[in-house]
C-alpha cells in the first residue's frame, strides 16, 4: 500500500509545472536601491516606486522587467573632462544602457543625460509610455560598439509611444550611429531596418512605418460629414425655391 502511494505520489510530482522559486518582485526608491535590484539575479521585475535621481548610468546587463510605474530616471551628474551641468557637453552619459541583454520597459521617463537611452547590442520591449525628453543629444541610441557583434532591436509593443517634447534637427528621438551596420525597429509587429548614420524624429518613425495620426482621421471624417450635411442643405434650399408659389 505505502509503495503504491510512493508511486501516485511520484507521478504528481513529475506533472506538476516547474516555477521559478527565486524570481521576484522589487520596488525601488533610490539610485542605490535600483542599482542593488539589477544586480540582484533573484530580480526579475524591478518597479520605481518613486521619482529617482542618479549621479551615473544605470547600466542592465541581464534580463529585467523596468516598470518605470510613471516615474523619472533623472540623471545629475556631470558632462566630460571639465565636470559641466549642461547635458549638450558630450561625456558620453546615456540615462540608461541595456547592454548585450533582453530588458522590457514600462511608463518611464528618461532625462537629464546626453542622451536617454542606449541600447548597445540588446533587444528591448517598449510598453506604455516611454518619454525620452530633456536630453541634449536626443532619445534613443540603437548602436554595437567595440566588441559587440549582436545587433540591437528596439520594438514597441501594443500601441506602446515615445514621447519627445525637445527633438529637434540636432537632436533626434532614434538614431545609429556611423560605427553600427544597422538596427531593428519593431512597431505592433511591422519590422524596419535602420542603417548607419539614420537619424528620426518621431514623425519620421511614424511615416516610415505608415501610422496615421488619428487626430488627422477625425478631423477628415469630420470635414466630410460637414460638407455632406451643406451639401443636403443646399440642394434642400434649391428645392424648396423651385416649388410653385401659392397665390392667397
Amino acid at each position: 500500500m505505502a509503495k503504491r502511494f510512493l508511486a501516485y505520489l511520484l507521478l504528481l510530482v513529475m506533472f506538476i509545472p516547474m516555477v521559478n522559486v527565486n524570481a521576484e518582485s522589487m520596488t525601488v526608491n533610490d539610485e542605490t536601491e535600483l542599482k542593488s535590484a539589477i544586480s540582484n539575479e533573484e530580480i526579475d521585475t524591478i518597479i520605481l516606486g518613486s521619482n529617482i535621481e542618479t549621479t551615473s548610468k544605470i547600466n542592465i546587463t541581464r534580463p529585467i522587467y523596468l516598470d518605470g510605474n510613471n516615474h523619472s530616471i533623472t540623471y545629475v551628474g556631470t558632462f566630460g573632462a571639465e565636470g559641466s551641468r549642461d547635458n549638450t557637453v558630450w561625456g558620453g552619459i546615456y540615462v540608461l544602457q541595456v547592454y548585450k541583454t533582453m530588458a522590457t520597459i514600462k511608463d518611464i521617463k528618461l532625462t537629464g543625460g546626453n542622451a536617454a537611452l542606449l541600447i548597445n547590442g540588446g533587444n528591448v520591449t517598449f510598453e506604455g509610455t516611454i518619454d525620452v525628453s530633456g536630453n541634449g543629444f536626443g532619445g534613443i541610441e540603437i548602436g554595437q560598439g567595440q566588441g559587440v557583434t549582436e545587433t540591437g532591436k528596439l520594438a514597441l509593443k501594443d500601441n506602446a509611444e515615445v514621447v519627445n517634447k525637445t527633438e529637434k534637427e540636432n537632436a533626434p528621438t532614434l538614431w545609429v550611429p556611423e560605427d553600427t551596420e544597422k538596427a531593428v525597429l519593431e512597431i505592433n509587429g511591422e519590422s524596419k531596418t535602420i542603417t548607419a548614420g539614420e537619424e528620426l524624429q518621431i514623425k519620421e518613425i511614424e511615416e516610415l512605418f505608415d501610422i496615421a495620426n488619428p487626430s488627422t482621421g477625425d478631423e477628415l471624417n469630420l470635414n466630410l460629414i460637414t460638407a455632406s450635411l451643406s451639401f443636403l442643405g443646399i440642394v434642400a434650399t434649391c428645392a424648396y425655391l423651385k416649388q410653385p408659389k401659392k397665390e392667397f
